[in-house]
């Protein structure tokens, strides 16, 4: 379980496709964020829920199935790419964000970019047309695992507004018109959306 609070950003050392067992293997180089941390524990990279299967020296490996590269944007990063980090949460932790499970739904891609002093607009288009019943105007949506409030929706575009701390301690920072960014829509939302009737 993970909030969407992200802790920072981290370096990707290396991927490369497994020998066997997994799709792909990925190496990060977690720093202080792998303090804590053994081999089993969950880790939320860029919105996806993780665990390590091998630590060293601040260097976290992780193996990813077939499904988790099909599904998310983690097969478009690369080594030398930044991504962002959560550790699983403490029972006892505050709930800043919402409740995230990293089970990401699918992708969007940001089709504007509004830049101001106070605040930046981010307007993203959903890649997969089911996931919009879940949006709702002051929901939660989970953007590469940042906690975020969607601020308008219209059909399957919807807005979010971040402030200069999250632009500048997430990777959402240096995302701009055209990148894809993983997407978990509301766990609350998503099961009242899969019960209401269809019309």
């Amino acid at each position: 379980m993970f909030t969407g609070i992200v802790e920072g950003l981290a370096e990707v050392r290396s991927v490369a496709k497994a020998k066997k067992g997994a799709d792909t293997l990925m190496r990060v180089r977690l720093g202080r964020m792998a303090r804590g941390l053994k081999t089993g524990d969950s880790v939320c990279i860029n919105g996806v829920c993780l665990t390590v299967t091998k630590l060293s020296k601040g260097e976290a490996q992780f193996e990813m199935v077939a499904e988790t590269m099909r599904r998310t944007s983690l097969g478009s990063v690369r080594p030398g790419g930044m991504v962002n980090i959560e550790r699983s949460m403490k029972v006892g932790d505050r709930l800043e964000g919402h409740f995230v499970l990293g089970h990401v739904d699918g992708t969007a891609t940001i089709v504007d970019k509004i830049e101001r002093q106070s605040e930046t607009t981010m307007w993203l288009s959903l890649d997969s047309k089911e996931l919009s019943s879940a949006l709702v105007p002051k929901g939660s949506i989970a953007v590469d695992g940042v906690s975020l409030t969607v601020v308008d929706v219209d059909g399957e575009k919807f807005s979010v507004s971040l402030i200069p701390r999250t632009l500048e301690i997430t990777s959402l920072g240096a995302k701009d018109k055209g990148d894809k960014v993983n997407i978990e829509t509301d766990v609350l939302s998503k099961y009242v959306a899969k019960n209401l009737p269809k019309s």
